[in-house]
């Protein structure tokens, strides 16, 4: 029997937000309207002292907890810097438009309990714990895709929810179906167990936990809510929702692929790889002609999780594949949300002919928002450059050359519709679209930016840090 280990401070920085998101309900209902920003300025504490004791456990050697149920180890401190990183951002981005809001303090709860799910998914080591990190990040999404209340808002929710609650059983039954397979649903003894039971059971129970795991990543074929809730929604929670449950989702989808399927019955290297081929491509041709930015940022954001399948398809096949996600996750986390950032800052300009004259008005904005899409199509210096090349070079490493080329081609694709948002914010004279501003999401896109393009610079120091092998 495993001897169970049960200390709360292997697991810090998830206990802090999980205690900050409790004080948070508690203070919202007996705080006034207009402090209840203080909830949102404790989340923002509690996101930092996570970082910090992120940044501890990542000096100290890999350990699990509760049994091997938990694990800490450079993908879980990677995982925890970055979520609680993009937690930071998203609340300064939602400190403005929903000052003295009537549910303030609930916004900054759901933020924080929904960010809890995407680290409690990135640390797992067991299936039934991956479920219950798939129900705490998607539960509280769901509610802030229809925050607003309003026709649109509802509508974000609903095909949200409908969407996730399906996915969600599909993946409750594969769970189920694993579990007849291998006995266990704990991944070290799950992976050696799989190989021994028949190949039609393992892959009917990988199909259904991959149904789970890529909706929240939002890959195809799981992708159908993404642009309708984006769309939808408020600016800061697309940014959110397009941001935080990824990063806990791929880093689940690593593991599964390292330590539980790779080994078994289930061809999983060509399973994802086909996913990650129809996720970029499927995403770069529907953005092709999306004028409204937040649903083209909704298909910029499905391509861009094709690209990051490509460390994962080669997940136990390549060295390169655990720095690569690491790597691309972050440069992508703060390019997104620094694109979104800028659309924050421009609550009246929905569509990408609204931005023209940005750069007249705004030189400042008008060039993070260059930064950040030239950024999403992969140009040097900007840090996914250096992650689109470490996740090719993953691939060609993991005998996938197809799908980095495949990729390549997609990338050089994408040019297409970015420029069709760069052009006109950087011609033509200011619109009355671009007349209000908020400072803070002005001064997110800013920092955004800037950390993208030092993120790039500064990527040999980075990747050596993250290259090291996961416990």
């Amino acid at each position: 029997m495993t001897e169970m280990n049960e200390n709360p401070l292997d697991l810090l920085p998830e206990v802090l937000l999980a205690a900050s998101a409790v004080l948070g309900v508690l203070c919202g209902a007996w705080l006034p309207r207009r402090r209840q920003w203080l909830v949102g300025l404790l989340a923002a504490g509690a996101a930092l002292a996570g970082i910090a004791a992120a940044g501890v456990a990542a000096a100290g050697p890999d350990l699990t907890a509760f049994g091997e149920a938990f694990t800490v180890d450079p993908v879980t401190s990677a995982s925890r810097v970055i979520v609680l990183g993009a937690v930071l951002l998203v609340l300064a981005l939602c400190a403005v438009p929903f000052r003295a809001h009537p549910r303030e303090a609930e916004l900054y709860v759901l933020v924080q309990l929904s960010a809890l799910g995407a680290l409690v998914m990135a640390g797992t080591q067991d299936l039934l714990l991956l479920a219950a990190g798939y129900l705490l990040a998607s539960i509280p999404a769901y509610t802030l895709a229809g925050f607003r209340k309003d026709g649109p808002g509802t509508e974000a929710a609903l095909k949200y929810y409908v969407t996730g609650a399906l996915l969600g059983v599909l993946m409750l039954a594969g769970i189920t179906v694993l579990y007849a397979a291998g006995r266990t649903t704990g991944y070290p003894r799950l992976g050696p167990a799989l190989p021994e039971a028949p190949e039609a059971l393992v892959a009917a129970g990988a199909v259904g936990l991959l149904a789970g795991v890529l909706f929240k990543a939002g890959a195809v074929p799981a992708h159908f809510w993404v642009p309708d809730a984006v769309q939808g929604s408020t600016a800061p929670a697309a940014a959110f929702l397009t941001t935080v449950p990824k990063i806990g989702a791929l880093a689940a989808l690593l593991r599964l692929g390292e330590a539980a399927l790779a080994g078994s019955g289930m061809p999983w290297a060509a399973v994802v790889s086909v996913i990650a081929a129809a996720s970029m491509t499927l995403g770069n041709l529907a953005a092709f002609f999306q004028t409204d930015v937040k649903r083209l940022l909704a298909y910029s954001t499905i391509s861009q999780v094709g690209y990051l399948l490509l460390p994962v398809a080669v997940a136990g096949r390549s060295e390169l594949a655990q720095p690569a996600l690491l790597y691309y996750v972050a440069a992508y986390a703060v390019t997104n949300l620094g694109a979104f950032a800028v659309v924050c800052a421009l609550p009246r300009a929905g569509g990408v002919e609204d931005y023209r004259g940005l750069l007249r008005r705004r030189p400042l904005l008008a060039a993070s928002l260059v930064v950040c899409l030239l950024g999403l199509v992969g140009t040097p210096p900007t840090a996914v450059f250096v992650g689109k090349l470490e996740a090719f070079s993953s691939a060609f490493d993991g005998g996938y050359a197809w799908l980095a080329v495949l990729a390549a081609v997609n990338t050089v694709a994408s040019l297409f519709y970015y420029l069709r948002w760069i052009v006109p914010s950087v011609s033509g004279g200011p619109g009355d679209a671009l007349g209000d501003s908020s400072r803070a999401a002005r001064t997110v896109a800013h920092t955004a930016a800037a950390v993208s393009a030092g993120l790039g610079v500064a990527a040999g120091p980075v990747l050596s840090v993250l290259d090291s092998p996961a416990a």
